[in-house]
C-alpha cells in the first residue's frame, strides 16, 4: 500500500451507561453532528422499550444489546470478477464491520417505519430484534439465505 493506514478514533464511553459501544450506536443515529438530541432520541428509546417490556428481567440496556446480536449478521456476499462473469462469494465479516452492520441496520428500519417520533420508531425496532422479527432481523436473514445459496462459490474467496 501507497498510503500508511489511518489511525484508528478513541471513542469515549456515554455519559450514563459508561458503554462504548452506546457512544458507536449515537454516533450512527446523529445527523449534522447533533449529538445531544441523538443522545436524546437514544435514551428515550430505552425508555420507552422498559415500559414495552416491564415482565422482563433485564434492563433496558440489555435489551438493546441483546436486540444488536439478534440483528448482527455472521456472513455478508461480495461481488468477484472471475473470467468475464460475476459471483456473489460468501464470505466472513471483520467483527468492527459485524457491529456497524448491526447498528446501521437497525436505524435505517426505525427510520423507515410508522410512529410519532424517532424515539417511538427506535423503541419499536429494538424491541422487535429481541423478538427477532422486523425489519433489520429479516435483512439479517436475507443475507445469510444469500450467502447460503451461493456457497458453492466460496473457493473464489479473496
Amino acid at each position: 500500500m501507497r498510503k500508511a493506514k489511518p489511525k484508528k478514533r478513541v471513542i469515549l464511553p456515554d455519559p450514563v451507561f459508561s458503554d462504548v459501544k452506546v457512544t458507536k450506536f449515537v454516533n450512527h443515529l446523529m445527523f449534522d453532528g447533533k449529538k445531544s438530541i441523538a443522545f436524546d432520541i437514544f435514551y428515550n428509546a430505552l425508555e420507552i422499550v422498559k415500559t414495552k417490556l416491564a415482565n422482563e428481567e433485564r434492563s433496558s440496556l440489555e435489551i438493546w444489546k441483546k436486540a444488536l446480536d439478534n440483528i448482527t449478521p455472521q456472513v455478508e456476499v461480495k461481488s468477484r470478477r472471475v473470467g468475464g462473469a460475476t459471483f456473489q462469494v460468501p464470505t466472513e465479516i471483520r467483527p468492527d464491520r459485524k457491529e456497524s452492520i448491526c447498528m446501521k441496520n437497525l436505524i435505517i428500519y426505525s427510520r423507515k417505519r410508522g410512529g410519532k417520533t424517532m424515539a417511538d420508531k427506535l423503541a419499536a425496532e429494538i424491541v422487535d430484534a429481541f423478538n427477532e422479527q422486523g425489519g433489520a432481523y429479516k435483512r439479517k436473514e436475507d443475507m445469510h439465505r444469500m450467502a447460503e445459496a451461493n456457497r458453492a462459490f466460496a473457493h473464489f474467496r479473496f
